[in-house]
């Protein structure tokens, strides 16, 4: 029996998330140099509210990918359970 943990789980929008993660963390290094070099709180602020809205929005997107095709498998009892376990994340 192989377990689950060894089978790549991956979607279409797999792409796109792993793209806008690595933009998030681009935004990221980009802030810490702001906070080294002394940038103004507010737009240091405002730069760290872009990456927090790309992560957010990246972890959506999982989400909801996973509920449109993950959650058709097996028995109700276990639709329930496992659509419980990942919205606890939204």
């Amino acid at each position: 029996m192989t377990d689950s943990a060894d089978i790549p789980h991956r979607h279409a929008s797999h792409p796109k998330i792993i793209a806008r993660l690595k933009r998030a963390e681009g935004h990221l290094s980009a802030v810490t140099r702001m906070i080294e070099a002394g940038s103004p709180c507010a737009e240091v602020a405002q730069q760290l509210q872009a990456v927090e809205s790309a992560i957010r929005n990246a972890k959506r997107t999982l989400i909801h990918d996973h509920m449109d095709h993950c959650l058709d498998e097996g028995t109700l009892e276990e639709q329930r359970a496992e659509l419980k376990k990942i919205t606890r994340y939204l």
